[in-house]
């Protein structure tokens, strides 16, 4: 005999309840994998950035470097409470957002269709605050062991706004300039290759060489005073980049997935290509060479991360760990400008590099972004995406040359910039907060 209820009809208000319960607890698992990818980037600037930077100076600045990532979570938070978020992500024209969300108005709990259609819109503008942290906090490696805090505090918050909130607009923002899905000039930029990583290395490269070189370089030797501190953060930024590209793909969906492939992937490759590039340069790979070169792998994928397949994420690790070791090891030193920890080399060089590969790796196989059967890359047919994407590079590198000059240029006339000659000797740490990392008579 039949079960009664199996011969019962399913009534249309039972398929609705059914659909909507779906629906709810797609929303329910993207808002969870939303939040957690914002803890996850928020991990990268303290303690990943701030242990990575500060094992890498000298150990009377630790405190003083360390401090300068943290004041980054302080004080860009609340900016953009202010504006910032408003600026990057509200109505404006094709350059920069508007004012409708100062102050955070409007940002409610109930998605903006314009960025993501099932998560809040609080939880996209925090995950997007994270963002906005780690940029500016990554400069602070070209000038380390320099500037003064009060200086630093200024001029990144001024950075912040006048070229971050700009740069983020035209790539993520509605009606920007370069926005892949409505912009005059399409750039392929899917967590922050332009918005993040060229505009911060190229913006330390203008600073230090703004700033000046620290005293005694390079004849006097100025290794890392603890590159176990700096693994940890590496290790620490690794596992981070997770929340920063997969949750790029702002829902916990098969793009996502991809995305974290990809960033595993150049990652480990990366740090191969740097390793034996190295090995073959100095004659032994080292600690500082493995850890430099996975940061490399993980700005240039993160352009490319939800646009190409793994064996192309692994070629572009490859390629990025041995140009990102040639920036550093030839390029820095035949110009003899002081970037202090490498924030050009690998992010500016390695931002750059990986938005021109993106442009050449991207297939709609993995990323439809123009439309279902339309090419998206060059290895799908369409050259013209490279040009885009040597557009959207050109324009990230002009607005943070002249923007960075500028702001530069009025802090030190205010202010000053650098610390006197007798501070930096002393170090940061004493100088700049009255305190040190470590109690040496204990």
């Amino acid at each position: 005999m039949q079960n009664a209820a199996a011969q019962s009809p399913v009534t249309q208000a039972q398929i609705t309840a059914l659909q909507l319960a779906v629906q709810n607890a797609q929303s329910a698992g993207d808002n969870a994998w939303m939040l957690v990818s914002a803890a996850l980037v928020l991990l990268m600037t303290g303690p990943g950035l701030a242990l990575f930077y500060g094992g890498l100076v000298r150990k009377k600045n630790i405190l003083g470097t360390m401090m300068q990532s943290f004041a980054m979570m302080g004080l860009v938070t609340v900016i953009w409470a202010i504006c910032g978020y408003s600026l990057a992500f509200g109505h404006g024209n094709l350059f920069i957002g508007g004012f409708e969300h100062l102050f955070l108005r409007g940002v409610s709990l109930t998605p903006n269709p314009d960025y993501a259609a099932t998560i809040p819109e609080q939880t996209y503008m925090v995950y997007q605050l994270m963002f906005a942290i780690i940029t500016p906090a990554l400069i602070t490696g070209a000038f380390a062991e320099r500037m003064k805090f009060s200086a630093m505090a200024v001029f990144l918050s001024l950075w912040s706004v006048f070229v971050y909130c700009p740069m983020a607009h035209m790539v993520w923002g509605v009606g920007g300039l370069l926005n892949a899905t409505a912009g005059h000039i399409p750039s392929l930029d899917f967590a922050g290759g332009t918005v993040v990583h060229v505009t911060s290395g190229v913006s330390a490269l203008v600073t230090c060489i703004f700033l000046g070189k620290r005293i005694g370089y390079p004849q006097t030797n100025m290794p890392p005073h603890s590159m176990v501190l700096s693994f940890i953060g590496a290790c620490l930024l690794w596992v981070g980049w997770f929340g920063f590209n997969a949750g790029s793909a702002l829902a916990a969906s098969p793009l996502a997935t991809s995305a974290f492939i990809n960033t595993h992937f150049a990652a480990a490759a990366a740090a191969l290509g740097w390793t034996v590039a190295e090995w073959i340069h100095n004659g032994k790979p080292t600690a500082l060479g493995a850890i430099s070169g996975c940061v490399a792998g993980l700005v240039a994928i993160t352009p490319a991360s939800g646009f190409v397949q793994p064996f192309s994420a692994l070629l572009i690790g490859l390629i990025a760990g041995a140009f990102c070791s040639f920036m550093v090891f030839e390029v820095k030193s035949r110009l003899r400008y002081d970037d202090s920890l490498d924030a050009f080399g690998v992010h500016g060089a390695g931002g750059t590099l990986g938005a021109l590969l993106t442009g050449l790796f991207a297939t709609r196989t993995i990323n439809a972004i123009y439309g279902n059967g339309v090419a998206t890359g060059a290895i799908d047919g369409h050259w013209g995406q490279v040009l885009n994407q040597l557009a959207g590079v050109g324009i990230a590198w002009g607005i943070s040359i002249v923007g960075t000059l500028i702001l530069l240029f009025i802090v030190d006339r205010a202010i000053g910039l650098r610390v006197t000659p007798e501070q930096e000797s002393a170090g940061l740490d004493l100088s700049q907060h009255g305190e040190e990392g470590y109690d040496l008579n204990s």
